[in-house]
């Protein structure tokens, strides 16, 4: 009984990040925009690492507060992170000047 329980959470928590990943940090009507498996993967790579890096957000913040990590919310903190993203802009990377 002690197993089942600890595969129900494991799973469960699986099933939040896709959650996360496919519904609020893509969109939940939004495609993956490459037309090749290489891109796709690209694509995928991309998402799963804004993933990691929002719940690394997450993991400090409740570190320095001293609370519980599962108490904060994926969705708050997504959007605090696109709110805040256009400050930390540096450059674009469309353009060749930034690369030399």
């Amino acid at each position: 009984m002690e197993l089942a329980g600890l595969i129900y959470r494991a799973r469960w928590e699986i099933e939040t990040a896709l959650d996360e990943l496919k519904t609020h940090l893509r969109g939940a009507r939004i495609v993956l925009r490459s037309k090749t498996p290489e891109g796709v993967a690209q694509e995928f790579y991309g998402l799963l690492l804004a993933h990691f890096a929002i719940r690394g957000l997450m993991h400090e913040a409740a570190l320095s507060a001293a609370i519980d990590p599962d108490r904060l919310s994926f969705v708050h903190a997504l959007r605090v992170v696109r709110r805040k993203l256009p400050l930390f802009v540096a450059f674009s990377p469309g353009r060749e000047e930034n690369f030399a």
